[in-house]
């Protein structure tokens, strides 16, 4: 087996400043009230520039601004980005272009401006509709702020909104987390994300933890919200992913399939994979914002490295097993280069533990398996393909 087919590849972009960082995140943010947004724009075009090379030829088929919070960033600067996107490289007409948004950060004027630059989908971070909740969280919107987004998403003309909604929140009850979902779900988003809240390393939370629901309660909450989005009409396709029909989010499928993506910004992460080479190539880039804007374009990448087999398959399973419908083998065999035998240790211990279904077409998690994905992609971590692809080198480079 090789890499033969190219897959999808999508533009992913960071714009790493907050108004405010919550206690549980641990993404790359940060508070910085001395942001400019026009030069920060030039460094993510320099980042393009370098990035061209890799991608000669091919076309974005998803754009994806994550942060931080890109709705603090005006709509100019998101349009003269996109321009600049559309003189380097072709843009399928369909393109998915999505961003994120908080309550408390953007207005009508702002949706409608990203409307008319090219956004044509809105992720609006919304995490709770109850105040006390939204406190807890450190959250700077309350509910009627949350409402009134929504509202003006609308208005501003977006057609397909994903809400971002957490459970297990800290003091929350059953009944408020479905208070909560029930609410999502009357503002009738083509989209909701649903995820319960974790204690993550290098965040306040997990130097202070806050009182969380049990883990009893805390999985009552998840099936009940499976139930509940089921009933109002929602396709649950992935984990933490609910969607009406034809809007699942086509960005973060490509993740899950293990495409190809570019990630421009601070601490952006991107994977493209080079069948010429028959390789595979990731790049990160430096975390801290000034750092990243204070340096040469060429220097930017703080890590890069070709992934061997055995990283080939670890990554693709852990994406590709959170789908509740799994992946046909064709699937794995065109993303990795490796054929689906070369994983059968790994396939058949899954099955014996009951975390793993198959049949002719495809293979998925079963229900044990969705319940324990943990222990089912952890099987995946350490397997070494039987039969490796010849020529695969690895290399990892680090830039202070």
């Amino acid at each position: 087996m090789s890499l033969t087919a190219l897959p999808p590849l999508s533009l992913y972009v960071h714009l790493p400043w907050c108004a405010r960082k919550c206690p549980y995140c641990d993404f790359n943010s940060h508070v910085d009230e001395n942001r400019d947004p026009e030069a920060y724009v030039d460094a993510l075009l320099e980042d393009l520039d370098n990035e061209l090379p890799l991608v000669w030829g091919r076309g974005i088929h998803s754009i994806f601004f994550g942060g931080g919070t890109p709705s603090l960033f005006p709509p100019e600067a998101i349009d003269r980005l996109l321009g600049g996107l559309r003189a380097r490289l072709p843009v399928h007409p369909a393109c998915e272009i999505t961003l994120e948004a908080n309550p408390g950060s953007a207005d009508e004027s702002h949706f409608r401006g990203y409307r008319e630059a090219g956004i044509n989908r809105l992720s609006i971070g919304i995490q709770s509709f109850d105040d006390r909740h939204l406190e807890a969280l450190g959250r700077i919107h309350d509910r009627e702020q949350a409402l009134r987004a929504f509202e003006s998403a609308r208005q501003a003309g977006f057609d397909n909104i994903n809400i971002d909604l957490m459970f297990a929140l800290p003091g929350q009850s059953l009944q408020q987390a479905e208070a909560d979902l029930e609410q999502a779900i009357a503002l009738q988003p083509e989209h909701l994300s649903r995820y319960q809240l974790t204690l993550e390393p290098n965040t306040l939370f997990h130097h202070n933890p806050p009182p969380l629901p049990d883990d009893d309660t805390a999985a009552t909450m998840e099936m009940r919200g499976f139930e509940q989005l089921a009933r109002a009409g929602f396709d649950h396709y992935e984990v933490s992913a609910h969607a009406r029909e034809g809007f699942r989010c086509r960005h973060n499928l490509n993740y899950w399939e293990f495409g190809d993506y570019i990630g421009i910004g601070a601490g952006a992460h991107g994977k493209i994979s080079l069948p010429a080479e028959q390789s595979i190539l990731r790049r990160s880039r430096l975390r801290q914002p000034a750092q990243y804007l204070n340096s040469p374009p060429g220097e930017r990448i703080l890590e890069q490295r070709r992934l061997a087999p055995g990283d080939r398959v670890f990554e693709f399973m852990l994406n590709a097993l959170r789908l509740v419908n799994g992946f046909e083998p064709q699937l794995f065999e065109a993303r990795t280069g490796l054929p689906l035998a070369s994983i059968q240790s790994g396939l058949d211990e899954a099955k014996q533990r009951g975390l793993l279904e198959t049949d002719s077409r495809r293979l998925r998690p079963s229900e044990l398996g969705r319940r324990f994905l943990n222990d089912l992609q952890t099987l995946f971590m350490d397997l070494k393909p039987e039969t490796p692809p010849n020529g695969i080198t690895v290399e990892v480079n680090f830039r202070p």
